[in-house]
């Protein structure tokens, strides 16, 4: 335990995802040592972060317009539609650079555990959505976990009367893994995925 502020910075640090108690003592003592135009500008982005950023009114996406850059972009397609949980994904699947269409981030996933159920997600304006535009692909992109293949198979029995061509991300071994340390349900995708290499 420290003083005043400093105990104060590390509780804050603390309370942050993924950050533990020593990784918010290295922090706040990372942070005493730092010059202080160095402190300023992350003080500042964190209150330009807090004052500018919103959620995009189509897809839910992080932006600091009414609408993000992707549904703003003329030259994205229109017909496929792809769902995410969170705006980390939307930047993954973008640095791929292998798909054209719109998103939809649902705000989480499906997890009973932690008491997220699909009325705390943005299924609702999914479902919106998906019968006031011309989607008739649905890809689902949620995280290969349980949450992740819960939220799937509850989308795809939703839109299932629409009509739709609903696809899931395929998943599988790591470029570079080794077979031996692969899970058995990962290895199982791989088997289930598996495509004909035409020699």
């Amino acid at each position: 335990m420290y003083e005043g502020a400093v105990q104060d910075l590390i509780d804050e640090l603390g309370r942050l995802p993924g950050v533990g108690p020593k990784s918010a003592q290295r922090i706040a003592f990372h942070l005493l040592a730092a010059e202080s135009a160095d402190v300023t500008r992350l003080v500042a982005a964190l209150v330009r972060v807090q004052q500018e950023v919103r959620f995009c009114v189509t897809c839910y996406n992080v932006a600091e317009a009414e609408q993000c850059r992707i549904c703003r972009d003329p030259r994205r397609v229109d017909d496929v539609l792809c769902v995410v949980e969170e705006p980390k994904d939307v930047v993954a699947i973008e640095r791929t650079r292998e798909f054209r269409g719109r998103y939809h981030v649902l705000g989480g996933a499906i997890s009973p555990i932690d008491g997220v159920g699909p009325d705390d997600l943005r299924v609702k304006e999914l479902m919106t959505r998906l019968m006031n535009s011309a989607v008739t692909e649905l890809i689902i992109a949620t995280d290969p976990n349980l949450e992740g293949e819960a939220t799937a198979a509850y989308l795809a029995r939703l839109v299932s009367p629409m009509g739709l061509a609903v696809s899931r991300l395929a998943s599988g071994l790591p470029v570079g893994g080794d077979l031996e340390y692969a899970d058995e349900v990962t290895l199982g995708r791989a088997f289930e995925g598996r495509r004909r290499i035409d020699a």
